[in-house]
């Protein structure tokens, strides 16, 4: 594989088409039904709120990343959303 900077050419124009929609991640705090507490970050999009996730969404698993527990740090993870007791997006201040 190559993986020297002209490989990545293609990425800008990927980044530059009509479909390309930009990421926004959203801090929470999630605890679930075996008392974990997990911090992390949603992608949501645009104009998307937190609870959409929950109510608007039919997919089964929250995609957390940037997760910090008790089990890991920095990690990717898929939670289930019946097993989530509550969920708390964190404050975001506008620049």
């Amino acid at each position: 594989m190559n993986f020297s900077p002209a490989a990545f050419k293609g990425e800008s124009k990927i980044m530059k088409s009509p479909n390309y929609q930009n990421t926004e991640y959203r801090p929470i705090t999630i605890k679930t039904t075996d008392g974990s507490t997990i911090h992390g970050k949603v992608n949501l999009a645009y104009k998307q709120r937190v609870s959409d996730l929950f109510t608007k969404c039919t997919t089964p698993f929250l995609i957390m990343v940037e997760v910090m527990s008790k089990e890991s740090k920095g990690k990717v993870m898929f939670v289930n959303k019946e097993h989530i007791v509550w969920a708390e997006p964190e404050d975001v201040e506008e620049n």
